[in-house]
């Protein structure tokens, strides 16, 4: 083989290891900027932020009652819940303004002054498909606030609000990790949550009536 053959085959060879390094550069910059897209980009534009119309102190507020949670958060005669508190619970103690604290002030004469509900952003408001019985597992099963809303009780302030553009729902059902991954059981809400604690507890997922799947039992 002449030299100059030898030389054309080394410069060949040289491209195409050169080719073969810009493709495995390309890819690996191509999968970094998806990583980037998909997990802080994506994220930013799904969601927006919202701040409750009035801030809210827990730590304070449990300071004041005897029933802890339940003391505002309460199940009625018929064994329904009531959720997030009505302006009427709220009067009693704030017919007038308690402080100088802006949010009490701001309280009193936007609400309590003109008889008008708080129009609260429920951080764990679920699809209208889903039922959930706060009864069933606070008062049958003996499950504590915490497990499903984490230590809400002791924050001083209330977090914002993020809610998805598409689903109007909030970020908490989804929850802060875009892959799912969860550190507490309050880190989601999602379907695959409550099957999970189910499992763990051996609950039966069974319909009264039909003695089947459960899926009408959640799912209306």
């Amino acid at each position: 083989m002449s030299t100059s053959e030898e030389k054309t085959k080394e410069v060949s060879a040289n491209a195409d290891s050169d080719s073969g390094g810009a493709i495995i550069l390309f890819f690996i910059i191509g999968f970094v900027a998806s990583l980037i897209a998909g997990w802080i980009i994506f994220p930013k534009l799904l969601y927006c932020q919202k701040k409750q119309p009035i801030d809210f102190n827990h730590v304070l507020h449990m300071e004041e009652v005897d029933d802890g949670c339940e003391s505002c958060h309460f199940f009625r005669e018929d064994g329904t819940y009531a959720g997030v508190p009505k302006l009427e619970q709220c009067v009693g103690c704030h017919e007038e303004a308690v402080g100088e604290d802006p949010e009490e002030v701001k309280f009193v004469n936007e609400y309590v002054a003109k008889e008008r509900e708080v129009p609260w952003l429920i951080y764990s408001k679920q699809p209208d498909c889903v039922f959930f019985s706060h009864a069933a597992h606070v008062k049958t099963a003996g499950m504590d606030c915490v497990t499903c809303h984490g230590p809400i009780g002791e924050s001083t302030s209330l977090k914002v609000y993020e809610e998805n553009w598409i689903t109007g729902y909030s970020r908490d059902i989804w929850g802060q990790n875009m892959s799912g991954l969860k550190e507490h059981a309050w880190d989601r809400m999602k379907m695959d949550d409550c099957a999970e604690c189910h499992v763990k507890n051996n609950v039966k997922q069974t319909s009264v009536q039909t003695k089947k799947g459960a899926c009408f039992v959640c799912h209306k």
